[in-house]
């Protein structure tokens, strides 16, 4: 494959994901479900492909763009670092450390009972499936597309020749279930007063129905110019930084396997990598000069085509062979967000326990954005403090993450499957306990119960 192939590549998945945003911004159908526009061009893509009527040019090679492009979205997270308020969480504690716990159980949950699921009782019907399969659901769900091309990727080099594939239909599932449960939910919601600061949901802006921001004075800056342009242009040295984490990332991994034989995935080692030019960074003083909204655009934009691209890609015949198998594991995955919402929501959060619990709802089923347009519908100017509270969990959650998607390919696949299972059933109790042990536990308040804390 060619540079130019892969220049075609990314110049067609461009057309089609601006006829996705001509879609979403004219069609009143996709904008009353709030379908992103990559998944739109994604899904038709998929129908003109090499998987449909086969017209499309798309080389050979579109299937590896994802775990390429995760690479750089981990390095991405790892380069903005991470930052918080001990004076916000001193005087918030109780409503930090519920939906902390809250936001904890609904990533473990996924992790423990969906693998637990996949031995237990997909195994047990479908010999042949090994006892990863239940961790796709996972990834897709609460890692989205991104994710699932990262754990995909992973099983693809232990043996599991088709779980990128699988992964990504749960991918796909997962942001359908996010974005219309979602929208049953807060209808459902408005209708019997839980949300407290909508009457409707008619309340929704134009720019999120649209995808179009028309006023300039609603017009978010994606950043700010850190470096002059008569020296390097800044976006060049945003891009600059993550491709060198990403490329350290690469070749210490190589290193290591060379060393050892222990085989690790790349975007582990470039989120690590980015974790220590952020220290180092922070340390000489050139975070000062790294602005996070141009770091996040930089990884939004590849996010967006991964989503394309892993659409696009995805091997009907394979989701065909696990027809069965896969119905019961998305069944099983979407009643464990719907628990989580219905049953662990309330009890885990006292006031704007809906709101929050929501956004928990989009991003447990897909990505950040998903969520984000959840929560804007119910709660447009953060009266909940959900976004503020979910910044302060941010760098302790990840930890818990990235341990799942590194290692559990890995102890899944080696025998060490109920080590795993156990560990996050282990934090799933501890969240339930913590909860009850601090008097965070809210299951018996009525679910129409006052906003404030």
């Amino acid at each position: 494959m060619s540079a130019q192939d892969v220049l075609m590549d990314f110049a067609i998945a461009s057309v089609f994901i601006l006829f996705g945003l001509l879609i979403r911004a004219k069609v009143s159908f996709v904008q009353k479900f709030f379908v992103p526009a990559s998944m739109i061009a994604g899904f038709i893509a998929l129908a003109l492909g090499s998987q449909g009527l086969n017209i499309l040019p798309f080389s050979d090679s579109i299937g590896s763009y994802p775990g390429v492009l995760i690479i750089l979205i981990f390095a991405a997270v790892g380069l903005n670092g991470f930052t918080f308020s001990k004076e916000g969480f001193k005087s918030d504690m109780g409503r930090i450390g519920s939906y902390f716990s809250y936001k904890v159980l609904a990533q473990v949950i996924q992790f423990a009972l969906a693998p637990l699921f996949s031995i237990l009782v997909i195994s047990k019907i479908f010999p042949d499936i090994n006892y990863s399969f239940g961790l796709l659901l996972a990834a897709g769900f609460s890692g989205g597309h991104g994710t699932a091309a990262a754990v995909g990727s992973a099983l693809n080099k232990m043996g599991f020749a088709d779980a990128t594939d699988i992964a990504m239909t749960c991918a796909t599932v997962g942001i359908l279930s996010g974005i219309f449960g979602g929208l049953f939910f807060i209808k459902l919601g408005t209708k019997r007063g839980w949300t407290k600061y909508i009457d409707s949901f008619q309340y929704i802006s134009g720019d999120l129905r649209t995808g179009m921001i028309k006023d300039d004075e609603n017009r978010p800056f994606m950043g700010k110019e850190t470096i002059s342009s008569v020296a390097l242009d800044p976006l060049a040295w945003h891009l600059a930084l993550l491709l060198t984490a990403c490329g350290s990332g690469i070749v210490i991994n190589k290193w290591i396997l060379k060393t050892t034989g222990l085989d690790l995935p790349n975007y582990l080692l470039a989120f690590l990598a980015a974790i220590l030019m952020f220290f180092f960074n922070r340390k000489v003083g050139i975070c000062h000069y790294v602005d996070e909204n141009v770091v996040n655009r930089i990884s939004g934009t590849a996010t967006d085509f991964l989503v394309f691209f892993g659409i696009a890609s995805i091997k009907i015949s394979v989701i065909v062979k696990y027809a069965m198998p896969l119905v019961l594991l998305l069944i099983f995955g979407i009643v464990i967000v719907v628990v989580t919402l219905m049953y662990f929501g309330p009890a885990m959060n006292k006031g704007s326990w809906f709101e929050r619990s929501i956004f928990v709802w989009g991003y447990s089923t897909g990505v950040f954005a998903i969520g984000f347009i959840l929560l804007r519908i119910v709660d447009p100017l953060n009266k909940s403090k959900t976004l503020n509270d979910t910044a302060f969990a941010a760098p302790f959650t990840t930890p818990i993450e990235m341990f799942a998607w590194s290692m559990g390919p890995i102890m899944l696949m080696n025998g060490q499957h109920w080590k795993f299972v156990c560990l996050y059933l282990a934090i799933l109790a501890a969240c339930i306990i913590v909860n009850i042990m601090f008097k965070w536990w809210y299951r018996k308040l009525p679910l129409d119960r006052p906003a404030d804390d």
